[in-house]
């Protein structure tokens, strides 16, 4: 079973063809995915290479199973470029969370992808909110009164603007915001410190996952929210404890995002990694 392993800003993917995940159970994956007990990595990306466009499926560690991913998306434009699929034209993939356009640059080592558009209704999340938007929901968690817009990057992320960035009370409040009644697919979760109008601070707590160093669809969504709320111009340079994306913004949000790509290693897993499990 061999895997092919990228990272982009620290969050960190394993690539597999379709033919090797459907050897493995749930279960598997997320031995697979374990950093203790397995290869270790913030999710599995799966390629489909059964139709002319390319196809990916995007495994979370705990298991689940998420529309879009835009560091994934970089990842896995960045391995079908190194499998000699694509060049450095313009191609499409298809992902459950809706079809994107990636490029990957001369040097293979920056990847854009146009993620599509982002949506303010809390339908499109989906999220039990009624009204057509949602810019300043109130919200409880962990004692503290938050203000938080919702948005959905074809997943659904709940950004919240805090005055300074705190990591730790992303860490001690992801959790909670993540599962809240209200959130029936569950959320990702963004707090968002504008430095100015072009820069912007997040932390993040990804569904599934947990806290992790850097995604692109949660930059997206919070570049989007702070753009929606006025507080930020085009483009927005999105810092984060992995480093910095480029998401710039045209027509009715829609929404572009660029970022660094590096590759790790191929591995081949050995069956041990599942002696001890049960079936």
């Amino acid at each position: 079973m061999i895997f092919h392993r990228y990272h982009g800003l620290g969050n960190d993917y394993l690539v597999c063809h379709h033919s090797v995940a459907a050897l493995l159970s749930n279960q598997q994956i997320r031995r697979i995915c374990d950093r203790h007990y397995g290869i270790g990595s913030d999710g599995l990306l799966i390629d489909d290479d059964t139709a002319d466009i390319p196809s990916l499926r995007i495994i979370n560690p705990d298991g689940s199973e998420a529309e879009k991913s835009g560091n994934g998306l970089r990842i896995y434009a960045r391995y079908l470029f190194d499998m000699g699929r694509v060049g450095h034209e313009r191609f499409l993939v298809n992902t459950s969370g809706g079809q994107v356009r990636c490029e990957v640059s001369e040097d293979a080592h920056q990847v854009s992808v146009d993620m599509g558009q982002a949506k303010f209704s809390p339908a499109a999340l989906p999220a039990s909110v009624e009204g057509d938007e949602a810019l300043a929901l109130p919200i409880v968690a962990g004692g503290h009164n938050l203000s938080a817009t919702l948005v959905s990057m074809g997943n659904p992320h709940c950004v919240i603007r805090v005055e300074k960035l705190d990591l730790d009370l992303v860490k001690r409040l992801g959790s909670e915001i993540e599962t809240l009644a209200i959130f029936p697919k569950r959320t990702n979760v963004q707090f968002a410190e504008v430095l100015d109008r072009n820069n912007l601070s997040i932390g993040i707590w990804e569904r599934g996952a947990g806290y992790t160093l850097a995604s692109g669809s949660s930059s997206c969504a919070a570049a989007s929210a702070m753009r929606k709320l006025g507080l930020v111009d085009n483009p927005v340079t999105v810092h984060m404890p992995g480093g910095e994306l480029a998401i710039r913004f045209s027509g009715d949000f829609q929404v572009n995002m660029r970022g660094p790509v590096q590759k790790i290693a191929i591995i081949t897993l050995d069956n041990d990694c599942f002696r001890d499990m049960p079936g």
